[in-house]
């Protein structure tokens, strides 16, 4: 379990920015989740939808979503989006039927420490086919929030790892759409930096991108340290 109460300068670069406290919320209740899962002692397979999925057990079961106020909400993955399917999908059940496309969604990556700097490693991936998703367009952004869930799956200073992430947003990725090749960028208007909204956990960030609309998109990340539950 990983918490701090010591703020960094960083925890304020958002002041500005829109904010969505409600989905704050949301993902602190994942942090739990984190917790629970590490807890546990579980071993997973180094696997991206495994480790997703683990998740779900938890946002799924009743007893959890009511001693963390999330009986209103309805988790659901693989939802099929314009293009691909996001990994986790968020839908508010409370109030008034607003649109079919009022939820949020969650993008998970795995990350290790491999190519770190490049253009093929998982940190591209990160960007590539999980930021990138959201800034181009293929997958909906009702709330101009959404966030992305960095798996870690070997021994790294996250940090520092953010730091690389970071360094990589400027870079155009190609890509293949609907048969052809495409470039796609993270737009990046701020760079991953440090935010306290799930109750000091060392490892929340927050950036912000222009979206293909002209919007501005907030993005919310939070990183996972399964580095000694893989198996």
């Amino acid at each position: 379990m990983v918490t701090s109460s010591n703020l960094s300068a960083t925890s304020f670069v958002y002041s500005q920015t829109r904010r969505d406290f409600y989905f704050e919320s949301i993902l602190t209740a994942c942090v739990d989740v984190y917790n629970a899962i590490i807890g546990s002692a579980i071993q997973l397979a180094n696997d991206e939808n495994t480790i997703r999925d683990e998740f779900l057990k938890y946002l799924q079961d009743m007893y959890f979503k009511q001693s963390h106020e999330l009986k209103n909400l309805k988790f659901d993955k693989e939802t099929s989006e314009n293009t691909g399917r996001a990994d986790i999908r968020v839908l508010p059940t409370k109030d008034e039927y607003v649109n079919d496309e009022a939820y949020y969604l969650i993008e998970c990556k795995r990350l290790d420490n491999k190519n770190v700097r490049g253009t093929t490693g998982l940190n591209a991936e990160y960007i590539k086919n999980g930021i990138c998703r959201y800034v181009c367009g293929y997958y909906s952004s009702y709330y101009d929030n959404n966030a992305m869930f960095g798996f870690i799956v070997e021994k790294m200073d996250i940090k520092g790892n953010v730091n690389e992430i970071n360094g990589l947003f400027s870079k155009n990725f190609k890509k293949k759409k609907l048969g052809k090749e495409c470039f796609v960028n993270a737009n990046v208007k701020q760079s991953m930096n440090y935010c306290d909204f799930a109750n000091g956990y060392l490892y929340s960030y927050m950036s912000t991108h222009t979206h293909i609309s002209g919007k501005e998109l907030t993005l919310y990340h939070l990183m996972f340290d399964f580095s000694n539950n893989i198996i």
